[in-house]
Order: structure tokens, then sequence, then C-alpha cells
């Protein structure tokens, strides 16, 4: 019994840790947000539209909306502002003129690059003390942690 004890006493020990690096990731954020003029949704949009871009899904401002939790309204609203500061583009899909894509512009991705970009070293820099396995290890625990957080948050 005494043995299950210490196994969860680590597992929360995780908990708080990744709460303390949520924390810290989203005072960065703040950060970046308040340096730029913008608002931490507009930052939430950038990184949702990058990831996006990453997974090769096409990104509408329906599925940002959906992502966000915003109403159309709002999610037009966010949009526009986006486009105005020149972070982001619309275009029409080939596939489906109706469609309007969302595409983040170089300058977002220049000022995430030169904001967050020295801390992504330091990360990157920190991983290359782990052997393959524990990086393994580690990527299959945020995946889990990620995809319990994410059935949480699905009720609205």
């Amino acid at each position: 019994m005494e043995e299950q004890g210490e196994e969860q006493s680590r597992a929360m020990g995780l908990v708080h840790l990744l709460r303390a690096v949520t924390v810290e990731f989203d005072m960065l954020g703040a950060e970046f947000a308040a340096r730029h003029g913008l608002h931490p949704t507009d930052v939430r949009a950038l990184i949702h539209l990058l990831d996006a871009e990453r997974a090769g899904t096409r990104a509408t401002p329906g599925w940002l909306g959906g992502q966000l939790r915003l109403n159309s309204a709002g999610t037009t609203s966010l949009v526009d502002r986006l486009e105005r500061l020149g972070l982001v583009s619309r275009s029409k899909d080939a596939a489906d003129r109706r469609r309007v894509l969302l595409k983040v512009e170089e300058k977002a991705m220049g000022l995430g690059q030169s904001f967050f970009g020295p801390v992504i070293g330091e990360v990157l820099a920190a991983a290359e003390g782990f052997e393959a396995g524990e990086l393994e290890t580690v990527r299959r625990f945020l995946s889990a942690v990620l995809e319990s957080a994410g059935r949480a948050r699905r009720p609205v």
C-alpha cells in the first residue's frame, strides 16, 4: 500500500510540474500578446492556425471559431483584427471557391520566432540530454495528458 501511495505522489508531482510549465508558457504568451498589442485569444488563434498548417488541415474561419469556442461574429472580429495587423490572410480555397482559408503570414511567424525562439532553443537543448526512449516516454505521457485535458474541456 505504501508503494502505491509513493507512486501516486510521484504522479501528483508530475501534475504539479505540468501545471507550473503551463503557467509559465501562459505567462510567456501573455507577455508576447502585450508586447505586440494582441489579445490572448489572438495568440491562441495564431497557434491553432500554425498547428493546422503543420498538420495539413485547411483552416477556415468556422474551423478556427470551433477551436476557440467563438461564435461567428467573434470569429469574424478576431480574423479581421489579425488581418488588419498583417498577421493572417484570407484566400479562396482553390478546391471550393466558396470556402475561405486562413493562413499565418510571415510577419506573425517572425514575431513568434524572435520572441519564442530562445525558449524553444533551450527546450531543444534540454532534450538533447535524454535518450530517444526517454523522449518517447515523455511524448506518450504528454499526448495522454493532452487527450485527458481535451476530454475535460469538450462539454460546453
